[in-house]
């Protein structure tokens, strides 16, 4: 790895009472990144690289040092579902998950984004009754489930989706238990505005160290905000859920529960044939990964407290998966034996039709690996 060991985080955490809910449509960031960020993944065909992906990364430790850095870590990126594991710091910091005795496994749910296969929706589906809630309580909206075989049994049987289905529906059962158990309303527990949200916003500001009064945000797809962050501030947050030395006693004891739970239940944080779930069992929790949409993704190094985020510039998943493995494998934190349990998520093969290999999605020569 290069090594950078600059600070990415400065600022300081506060609470906000913007009365509006939607987002600014003048003097927003540019989120583009910037137009020569180094190219991280590339894809072969035969003997020639057909396409490649640019993006940005960094290694930061909690102490905010950044051990290493590719391309702009200042731009704000909307971090979208790969910080679920901050937004379920409230859960746990407000007493709610322990208020309705919920287990490590409703808390790993809260942090997922999950196939919607059934032990994910049937976990879902308890927990709501639980808080005394129902599917009709969400406001995530719906979609057919992400693995195939339970979006296809579903299409066989008649069934329409629900948001028990929806990737994000852990996430949204843990906001509406916040808010059940503060006594808020839970009807536009979405909106930026909403005490859940506006919580939320506080412990992301606390967490990442930046005052994020006045940075763009946007509507994510399960219809809560997002917030655009430095990707420097983002690595700096999750180092910190790996190492929350320098946090108060109540948002470490939270993060260390969470931390527990990532790590505990690997197929509930996605599920089967994903690479979060993949990257953590070969890793046997000694990595704790999340991916979100449009190429972000991040992870924690629990035992060595680095947390890593990366953005790839064009969104595309195949190559944030490259991207997180190549970061993972720079820091050495995993075994060879582990590694070769991973192979496929450094080097990912492309087949055609016939299943026959044809080419490779890889780390571009000369950054991580």
């Amino acid at each position: 790895m290069s090594h950078d060991h600059s600070s990415c985080c400065g600022g300081h955490g506060h609470s906000h009472g913007h009365a509006h809910d939607q987002p600014p449509t003048e003097g927003h960031a540019d989120l583009s990144g910037p137009p020569e960020a180094p190219i991280l993944v590339e894809v072969t065909r035969g003997g020639m690289v057909e396409s490649v992906h640019r993006g940005r990364a960094c290694i930061v430790d909690a102490g905010g040092r950044v051990l290493a850095q590719w391309g702009d870590i200042q731009a704000p990126v909307y971090p979208r579902s790969a910080i679920k594991a901050l937004q379920a710091i409230p859960l746990v910091e407000t007493g709610a998950l322990d208020a309705y005795q919920l287990t490590d496994a409703e808390l790993a749910l809260a942090c997922s984004s999950h196939n919607g296969e059934i032990r994910h929706t049937r976990l879902a589906e308890a927990w709501i009754k639980r808080i005394g809630l129902t599917v009709n309580d969400y406001e995530c909206g719906t979609h057919l489930p992400y693995d195939t075989e339970t979006a296809h049994e579903l299409i066989r049987n008649g069934e329409a989706p629900t948001a028990f289905h929806n990737n994000c529906s852990g996430k949204h059962a843990g906001f509406l238990t916040t808010a059940v158990h503060k006594g808020e309303p839970t009807k536009g527990y979405v909106r930026f505005d909403h005490p859940v949200q506006q919580r939320i916003l506080g412990v992301m500001e606390q967490m990442t160290g930046q005052d994020l009064s006045h940075a763009p945000w946007g509507i994510d797809g399960c219809a809560i905000p997002t917030i655009g962050i430095p990707l420097g501030a983002i690595a700096y947050a999750m180092a910190r859920i790996g190492n929350p030395k320098d946090l108060p006693d109540a948002r470490a004891e939270a993060v260390t529960r969470i931390r527990r739970a990532w790590r505990a239940h690997p197929y509930l944080i996605a599920g089967k044939d994903t690479f979060d779930t993949a990257m953590m069992q070969a890793s046997g929790g000694l990595v704790l990964v999340k991916g979100g949409a449009e190429g972000v993704g991040c992870a924690v190094l629990p035992k060595e407290g680095i947390g890593i985020a990366l953005k790839i510039d064009d969104g595309t998943p195949r190559a944030r998966e490259v991207a997180m493995a190549a970061l993972i494998r720079a820091t050495k934190v995993l075994s060879e034996e582990q590694w070769s349990r991973a192979a496929k998520l450094l080097n990912t093969p492309i087949t055609n039709r016939n299943g026959r290999e044809v080419g490779m999605v890889r780390p571009a020569e000369g950054w991580a690996v």
